[in-house]
């Protein structure tokens, strides 16, 4: 796997790009990682979404 774009919850998210080419329609995987707000342990969330043109 490669880091396509890192984001943060205050930032513009992914316009589908990848050093500024178009990437393909596809399955793209990702991990949130987070400091739970209610006991202040890390977490890491990880899922998949289908990018679609």
């Amino acid at each position: 796997g490669k880091l396509l774009k890192q984001i943060s919850p205050a930032g513009p998210g992914w316009d589908g790009t990848f050093n500024g080419n178009v990437m393909p329609s596809a399955d793209y995987w990702f991990r949130v990682e987070y400091i739970d707000p209610f006991d202040g342990t890390p977490k890491e969330f990880i899922n998949h979404f289908t990018l679609k043109r």
